[in-house]
């Protein structure tokens, strides 16, 4: 049986309103950013195209990528023009996050590009305000979202790899540490999916204090890079002291100088109770021994270290210490000191 003409121009109809009612979800989802691909599925020619961007109902963004009016693209917007330019591509990077509302509200805030990342085997040209990363089995790492992007821990553990120093890797560490989601197991699955990660070995270890709660690696940084390398007197690490909160251990003692030097390497931001706690230490070792406490976190001790012991030296001198200490470099600050 045949299919009478009014039947079929039922069915196109039907069609096209299903296609422009796709059209329409797409856009609602990508904040009014879309592709040359979506608008030609929905059916729209090259001629229809034109007439909308003379008309002003689309801009081009990027090649073959418009956006739905003519005035400043939010951030959302040029995150999805990035995403959708690049596809397959997740946003990476401190793009993974959008600003947050006091950064936007900052005078004279400057958005910066948007980061995306695309598999290794790839080649995207770039275009201005975009730039491209590129990462190895990067469907691995992906999270859906929208606009989608690299799963929070691996992307952690992407801007750790291309950190230029220590302290920048336990930076982007910070960023994510601490999220109700984030968890030493996370991280270490998606460290699991960075074979070559760099740093890979040293970053495991900070994963493992953070499941611990001890502060290793900090430790050493402090006795290395801090301690042996200027020269200060050689101190007590972990040494226990009863409390009136009960029995405790000072990271760091140097007895003969009433100094304790406590390494605070938690990665999350501190809450209220955590600073009260660490004040009711400081206060008792005051009270106790008379001894003042000096309290360090990565950035003394991965970031500026000597500038550390400078300041440690000069309370060991005011408390007693005639040791000469050792500038580690050219360049050392303690050099400079009488």
């Amino acid at each position: 049986m045949g299919v009478s003409g009014e039947s079929r121009a039922g069915d196109d109809g039907w069609e096209r309103e299903r296609l422009r009612l796709q059209l329409e979800s797409q856009r609602r989802m990508q904040d009014g950013v879309l592709t040359h691909a979506q608008l030609v599925a929905a059916g729209l020619t090259r001629a229809d195209l034109a007439r909308m961007q003379r008309r002003n109902e689309l801009r081009r963004v990027h090649p073959r990528v418009y956006v739905d009016h003519t005035g400043p693209l939010n951030w959302h917007q040029r995150a999805w023009a990035a995403v959708l330019y690049a596809a397959p591509a997740y946003l990476y990077g401190p793009s993974a996050e959008p600003p947050r509302t006091e950064q936007l509200a900052r005078p004279g805030f400057v958005p910066g590009p948007i980061h995306v990342a695309i598999d290794q085997s790839r080649r995207v040209k770039t275009q201005p305000g975009i730039v491209i990363h590129r990462i190895t089995n990067l469907e691995s790492h992906a999270y859906g979202g929208t606009p989608p992007r690299l799963r929070l821990e691996d992307n952690a553990l992407a801007m750790a790899h291309e950190a230029r120093s220590d302290i920048d890797t336990v930076a982007s560490l910070a960023n994510v540490v601490g999220r109700s989601y984030v968890t030493p197991d996370s991280l270490r699955a998606a460290l699991h999916r960075f074979p070559s990660l760099r740093r890979r070995a040293w970053i495991a270890t900070i994963i493992d204090d953070l499941e611990s709660g001890t502060h290793s690696v900090l430790e050493h940084g402090y006795l290395t890079k801090v301690e042996r390398a200027h020269g200060l007197p050689q101190s007590d690490r972990q040494v226990p002291r009863i409390s009136p909160s009960g029995s405790q251990f000072r990271d760091v003692e140097y007895e003969a100088y009433g100094l304790v030097v406590e390494l605070d390497g938690a990665l999350g931001h501190d809450t209220w109770r955590d600073q009260a706690r660490d004040a009711d230490r400081a206060l008792d070792d005051l009270a106790a021994t008379g001894a003042v406490t000096a309290r360090l976190r990565w950035h003394q001790v991965y970031d500026s270290p000597c500038r550390t012991a400078l300041s440690l030296v000069r309370i060991l001198r005011s408390r007693g210490w005639a040791g000469r200490p050792v500038a580690c470099s050219d360049s050392c600050p303690i050099g400079a000191e009488p």
